[in-house]
């Protein structure tokens, strides 16, 4: 295991932090949470990037804040208002998890996020990455906050030859960050290396010569920087053959479900679907139907194939084959009836909004 003390026995820290947090402040990005130092913006913000572009974050986050302006208007909404306000971000458990922690620290804290490593660290949702950036960032607290970028970033600057995949390395990362951070201004220093990670050390083909830090950086002396971070591969993710219907009656109303409070996707709508196999006996639409039928107790007779859906997880893959059904007979209460406007008004995971944008265009007689 890599000696964090050994390399940064000769390392110019006050340089190095000059040369970076001069040079971000220069050229910051003008992003929205950067406009203030709130903490409960901070803290939406780090949530809302984690697994997600910067460029898909910037309209949901000024849209959130408009909706939920404080840690009380998040704490007593909805949560059907709060997963339609995210809709389209996916990995909603980030968000569940994130009024579950406004809520406390509403109850326990009189509304104002704690700013001591415990107490933050405590409150669902709350990682290491993300209580390093709200102590940093937002209360100027001399904490981590290590992401991949930020690890990246630190591999290359001090010729880290760790998988950076592996949990244990996180914590040789936050040791080197501890030593090089800056104590008068943590928050520019951490923003700073997010900031380099994003614009120059990019994980390919990195803007060396552009970087403000290149003098300090062992992997651009030793020209080892295309070969650093060290990253092992994820699992490829798993194909899963799905099948759905778009269920609507004769009034032009829709047949909709939730889905269960836990798991992947929980409390969001979706049409009704079903995994489904290559059966010798069986197509797609017909387990479809047999599916709707034990589910929710009606029979329902489909049309043919009207189009496919795929959608991509961390883990699976989805390829849903879509079908429009009239239904004739009442289902039973796990189905419920809406109206198109109705409709809209329910959050809807992204796999189940491309099937909307599919019917919209090619829809059953009464849409």
């Amino acid at each position: 295991m890599t000696n964090i003390h050994e390399k940064l026995y000769d390392f110019p820290i006050a340089d190095f932090q000059s040369d970076l947090i001069d040079w971000f402040l220069r050229e910051k990005r003008d992003l929205p949470w950067r406009k203030d130092q709130d903490p409960y913006k901070v803290w939406v913000s780090e949530i809302m990037l984690q697994q997600t572009r910067v460029d898909t974050v910037i309209p949901y986050f000024n849209a959130f804040i408009a909706k939920f302006p404080s840690i009380e208007s998040l704490a007593e909404a909805n949560e059907e208002e709060v997963l339609k306000a995210w809709e389209g971000l996916g990995y909603y458990s980030r968000v569940r998890n994130l009024q579950t922690a406004v809520k406390e620290v509403k109850e326990s804290y009189g509304g104002i996020v704690p700013n001591t490593p415990e107490e933050l660290g405590k409150l669902k949702g709350v990682g290491p990455y993300t209580k390093g950036a709200i102590l940093s960032i937002a209360y100027n607290i001399p904490e981590p906050a290590v992401d991949g970028n930020v690890m990246r970033v630190l591999s290359r600057i001090l010729s880290i030859w760790e998988d950076i995949a592996k949990p244990k390395s996180r914590k040789l990362f936050e040791t080197a960050i501890y030593e090089l951070i800056s104590k008068e201004d943590p928050s520019s220093f951490n923003q700073a290396l997010m900031e380099l990670g994003a614009l120059i050390c990019t994980p390919t083909s990195p803007s060396c010569l552009l970087c403000p830090v290149r003098e300090h950086c062992a992997a651009f002396s030793e020209g080892v920087q295309q070969e650093l971070p060290i990253k092992s591969k994820k699992k490829k993710p798993k194909p899963l053959q799905m099948a759905a219907a778009v269920l609507y009656d004769e009034n032009g109303n829709y047949y909709i479900h939730k889905r269960p409070a836990t798991g992947l996707l929980a409390n969001l709508w979706e049409h009704p679907n079903t995994e489904v196999n290559r059966s010798y006996d069986k197509n797609y639409r017909e387990q479809l139907s047999d599916y709707i039928k034990d589910e929710f107790g009606i029979e329902i007779e489909l049309t043919d194939l009207k189009g496919t859906v795929e959608h991509v997880f961390s883990h699976l893959i989805w390829t849903i084959s879509i079908y429009f059904g009239k239904v004739k007979q009442t289902p039973n209460e796990k189905l419920i009836k809406v109206t198109k406007q109705q409709l809209e008004q329910h959050a809807f995971p992204v796999s189940h909004q491309k099937i909307t944008k599919l019917y919209n265009g090619d829809s059953p007689p009464l849409l």
